[in-house]
């Protein structure tokens, strides 16, 4: 059950961290929403915002015709 959460939220962060017009306001936006998560579920605050900070920084590599890549 707790893999099972943390893969989906994962899922969700990626999706989240496309969120913003740079490779910064995703990068910022993904490192909130990791250490938004992490602390929700009792994990390393900032361990959660490395991950989502990492994720919103390549969002736009791994998903180039994603919303707000250009």
């Amino acid at each position: 059950m707790i893999i099972t959460l943390r893969a989906s939220m994962l899922a969700g962060l990626g999706v989240l961290a496309a969120c913003g017009q740079t490779d910064i306001e995703r990068t910022a936006t993904g490192a909130t929403i990791g250490a938004a998560a992490a602390a929700v579920t009792g994990e390393s605050v900032l361990n959660g915002a490395l991950i989502g900070g990492a994720v919103g920084a390549v969002s736009c590599s791994v998903a180039p015709g994603a919303p707000n890549c250009v």
